[in-house]
């Protein structure tokens, strides 16, 4: 048998090593005077992330040390709303807003003007800090996931989105307005950042100096790599990745897996869990576009890594809301997306008596009683029956479901789905929720005249199941193994793969494959795992439920199958 799923898949660190704790990262400064600026985002506790930066700067005995916050130069809150296309005279949306363009200078009045000392260490400090002249630039990080984590359950209430530091947490800016801000911020400094601090143990942080940083990353975008794995819990999250990959969130279930969704993911560096940084995943397509996205998805997609694998799990649980996303045109023009949110669902597992997948409308729904049934849903609590007017198919373990955008959907009770999809992921139009409350007692937002608003008509009746629901093909085939496509349509920018491995069969080869110039991202979908080798001698075990990403610049590359039953593995690639 191969090895158990894993968590925490670590590479090492090239030309460095992650350095532990405070004073280890303030050794590596040259000597006083010298102005060192800390950026970073909004939701690290600031105060007290300075305040031990500081008591270790004195510690070493580098002389005086001043510190200036640059978030005291914000300009006002309604100034900083208007700048960021979100004030008054904009039209009020409350769920979603364009995303924001703006530089990080847009936040402030003005940035302070530290001139270098003539003693000591100057530290200026803050979302934005790299923006002031400086000697010494730090980026100090905090995974997304706790910011989201931590508005949502209302737990930090102070710093977490930008410009905001005395209201409560607002998840609709986050990820609208600061994340877009922020990561546009840190992909533009990457190049110059002198050391990498994750704060994930603010008392004692990791930290890599920023020229073993780029070549790590110069190593990883050539080379096959995981993004490390988490689930979130919702209130119709089901229990298959607590049982099976032994998750332990702190909401009791794993609805949300989050496998590879490219602006939230991170990539572990490091020899060991004591000495670690959690890196983005996003800086591979900033710093290395053309060698890991590939020259022609670079030049359709920019930096943006276009393809997200999640896994939605119901064992256990209840049904996903009915919901549709965008269409291209929408959120191109409402939400500033240039792409949009196509959607696949792959059954990888199931359970119950009669699992369902919801997709499509009936033929001649009637969608204006649709949308009567929705808002009295909504306004007077009173129970909707979907299958009135979406179509409910039995669930396959092995199937593919194909969303385009605009299409109903969800995934019933009792499915572990892989999620095959594009990036972004962030604009669920809801229309039911099965008058589910969330922890709090709120009923969950929903959107339904966005949802309204992009319905697409034309994707009912018998048009579903033989455009949406494929039969797989053979593309090619050897010894012992096949490749299949099992989802394709032209309207969809990328396509989704089977590769099929027989185990233990006389003759049987490995799979040959070859990214020719886009990258392939591989997920181990039944049988016990694969080995992929590349063309240069990388070698990368892949067990059952894990998720690779093999970069644009691989060239050829195998696939051999472990242990002695037959294995699949889902791959898709931008077409």
């Amino acid at each position: 048998m191969t090895r158990l799923y894993d968590r925490n898949p670590r590479y090492p660190a090239v030309d460095g090593s992650v350095e532990r704790g405070w004073d280890a990262a303030v050794r590596t400064l040259r000597v006083a005077p010298a102005v060192l600026a800390v950026d970073g985002p909004a939701a690290l506790d600031w105060d007290d992330a300075v305040k031990r930066l500081t008591a270790a700067l004195e510690a070493r005995g580098t002389g005086p040390v001043l510190t200036v916050d640059v978030r005291a130069g914000e300009a006002p809150w309604d100034e900083i709303l208007r700048r960021t296309g979100d004030g008054d005279e904009s039209p009020s949306d409350t769920y979603y807003q364009p995303l924001a363009r703006n530089g990080l200078a847009d936040l402030y009045t003005e940035l302070p003007a530290v001139a270098r000392p003539e003693e000591g260490i100057t530290v200026v400090y803050g979302p934005g800090a790299a923006l002031v002249d400086h000697d010494v630039l730090w980026y100090a990080d905090l995974p997304k996931r706790y910011a989201e984590a931590a508005i949502a359950a209302g737990e930090m209430p102070l710093g977490v989105n930008l410009g905001r530091h005395r209201d409560p947490g607002d998840l609709r800016r986050l990820f609208y307005a600061d994340w877009p801000m922020t990561d546009g911020h840190r992909d533009a400094i990457a190049p110059d950042i002198d050391r990498w601090l994750d704060l994930q143990h603010p008392h004692d942080p990791s930290s890599l100096g920023g020229a073993a940083l780029r070549a790590t990353l110069a190593r990883l975008a050539r080379r096959p790599v995981r993004t490390r794995p988490y689930f979130n819990s919702t209130p119709w999250g089901g229990r298959w990745g607590m049982s099976e990959l032994g998750f332990e969130p702190t909401g009791g279930n794993t609805a949300l897996g989050y496998e590879l969704i490219a602006p939230e993911a991170g990539v572990l560096v490091g020899d060991s869990a004591e000495a670690e940084v959690e890196l983005p995943f996003q800086l591979l397509c900033v710093l290395h576009p053309e060698e890991f996205l590939g020259a022609e998805v670079h030049a359709e997609f920019g930096t943006s890594f276009p393809i997200r694998y999640d896994y939605l799990d119901t064992v256990g649980g209840g049904n996903l809301s009915l919901h549709l996303h965008p269409r291209e045109r929408y959120m191109r023009e409402r939400f500033g997306w240039s792409y949009t949110q196509h959607e696949t669902y792959y059954v990888t597992a199931r359970t119950g008596d009669d699992p369902r997948i919801y997709l499509g409308l009936r033929q001649g729904a009637d969608t204006e009683l649709m949308r009567k049934r929705v808002v009295a849903a909504i306004e007077r609590g009173e129970e909707m029956d979907v299958e009135e007017f979406v179509q409910s198919h039995p669930s396959e373990a092995g199937r593919l479901y194909m969303i385009p955008a605009g299409t109903p959907h969800a995934s019933g009770a009792g499915n572990l789905v892989l999620e095959v999809s594009a990036t972004p992921y962030l604009y669920s139009l809801r229309f039911y929720d099965w008058l589910r409350k969330d922890a709090r007692g709120n009923s969950r937002p929903l959107p339904h005249e966005h949802g309204f608003a992009n319905l697409d008509t034309r994707r009912q009746g018998d048009h579903v199941k033989r455009d949406l629901i494929q039969e797989p093909r053979t593309l090619r085939s050897g010894s012992g193994w096949r490749e299949e496509v099992v989802g394709q349509l032209d309207e969809m920018f990328y396509e989704v793969r089977r590769m099929v491995l027989e185990t233990g069969a006389p003759g049987s080869e490995p799979a040959c494959d070859d990214t020719a110039g886009r990258f392939h991202i591989l997920n181990v979908s039944a049988g016990e795992g694969v080995v992929v080798e590349t063309a240069d001698g990388h070698s990368h075990e892949l067990a059952f439920a894990e998720t690779l990403t093999v970069p644009a610049c691989a060239g050829p590359y195998t696939l051999r199958a472990l242990g002695d039953a037959e294995v699949h593995v889902v791959k898709s690639l931008v077409s």
